[in-house]
């Protein structure tokens, strides 16, 4: 079964994240993505720009119509995201529970319930 575990953020809280920290923070993900990648159960794991960098897309008469920023008007966004493949719920919780950032906040996890073929 697939599931996402998303972590959400803000500018304040990155901000606010003491700069010398950093470096050990994103060697702490790094091990995490490559021990699960080894393991076959993390599939991908994507840090999003800063919601500054959104863009709201929609179609009008058949074409696109873009703006800036998010639709939600909010302080938290979502930050990153991961694609576990688990054999089990359980599972899932425990490879999120590992997460490095689960120490400093909680992360949504979400079964996938569809998933389209890629290579259509």
């Amino acid at each position: 079964m697939k599931y996402v575990a998303m972590i959400y953020g803000n500018q304040e809280k990155w901000d606010s994240y003491p700069a010398e920290k950093w470096p050990e923070a994103i060697a702490k993900q790094d091990a995490f993505n490559t021990r699960y990648r080894e393991t076959g159960e993390l599939l991908g794991a994507y840090g999003l720009a800063d919601a500054a960098n959104a863009q709201l897309v929609r179609r009008v008469d058949g074409a696109p119509a873009v703006t800036d920023g998010p639709y939600l008007e909010t302080k938290e966004y979502l930050a990153s995201f991961y694609l576990l493949d688990c054999e089990s719920l359980e599972r899932a919780q425990q490879i999120v529970a590992e997460m490095p950032f689960a120490d400093d906040q909680p992360i949504e996890l979400w079964p996938v319930l569809h998933e389209a073929a890629g290579d259509m």
